[in-house]
């Protein structure tokens, strides 16, 4: 078992750095898992429904991170540096109005995605959790980062702050990240951050909102895999498990503040140009193995 333990790393490392920047964290962990699979128990029913659930649960450990880096952004209550009270007496004094507007705005973006998701999960993956998907969002959506931030030059982004991020925005930017939730490989945060560029929100804030959205989504469908997960577990799953969520919750830390101080300088078509060559390689690894 200690081998399953060092592929538990391997895969929290894949899902802290993927998880946020835009290049796919589900597609990485379903193409590494073609070469570096988990395997959990002989029952080969049970062990495919571990890795199914491994690979959306270790996402709890990723969005730890969000919470710990962001605590100060995302947590709505306290006196102290508190310059505008929901009310300025009572209760209300205690509850900070631009943090508790901003969950508003994602509770309205994360509405699509979970109904749909919610309602279609288990379909979605059966229909279109395969390589050739896999690759082609990915490449779908590396031209799109480049032809969108290519537009971007021209013109400067109308929303520079979380406070100018308005309900419709945050309902257009959900409507994105509901294409990830379908499709695999598409990176839940490069829809989102994508949606967010294409109506001229800044790098910054369309980095943070996605974060922000990340909260409630990562935390429902992990909550969700878990109360479908049939499969029972042993101490060396729940181990194996809590590895990766650690290791990526450890990963995650440095990767997000890296991603945030690298798009203070550049764009996102570096992660665009990564998808298409990635997407490539994917179609090209997975049409020679069915030829031979």
């Amino acid at each position: 078992m200690v081998i399953e333990f060092i592929k538990s790393i391997i895969l929290g490392i894949v899902e802290g750095i993927t998880e946020w920047l835009p290049v796919s964290s589900t597609g990485h962990l379903i193409l590494v898992n073609e070469f570096l699979n988990l395997n959990v128990s002989s029952d080969a029913e049970v062990n495919e429904g571990f890795v199914n659930m491994f690979n959306v649960v270790i996402q709890l450990g990723a969005i730890m991170a969000v919470v710990v880096i962001f605590w100060k952004k995302l947590f709505p209550f306290g006196k102290k540096n508190n310059p505008d009270p929901w009310k300025k007496e009572g209760v209300g004094s205690y509850v900070k109005a631009d943090i508790m507007t901003m969950w508003f705005k994602v509770i309205v973006a994360c509405v699509p995605a979970a109904v749909i998701g919610f309602l279609f999960d288990e379909t979605f993956e059966r229909l279109f959790y395969k390589p050739w998907i896999i690759a082609i969002a990915l490449i779908v959506f590396g031209v799109a980062f480049i032809v969108i931030e290519n537009r971007n030059k021209k013109s400067s982004a109308k929303v520079n702050s979380m406070s100018e991020l308005t309900y419709t925005a945050a309902l257009i930017i959900g409507g994105f990240q509901l294409i990830a939730a379908i499709f695999p490989g598409t990176s839940r945060s490069g829809a989102t951050i994508l949606g967010a560029l294409m109506i001229g929100i800044s790098r910054t804030v369309a980095a943070e909102f996605t974060f922000f959205l990340a909260v409630p989504v990562m935390f429902g469908a992990s909550l969700l895999k878990l109360l479908k997960y049939d499969g029972g577990f042993t101490g060396e799953q729940i181990g194996i498990l809590a590895v990766g969520m650690i290791v990526a919750f450890a990963v995650s830390m440095v990767v997000i503040k890296f991603l945030m101080d690298y798009i203070k300088k550049h764009d996102f078509k570096v992660f665009g140009w990564y998808r298409i060559v990635l997407g490539i390689a994917v179609l090209a690894y997975f049409g020679i193995k069915a030829v031979v």
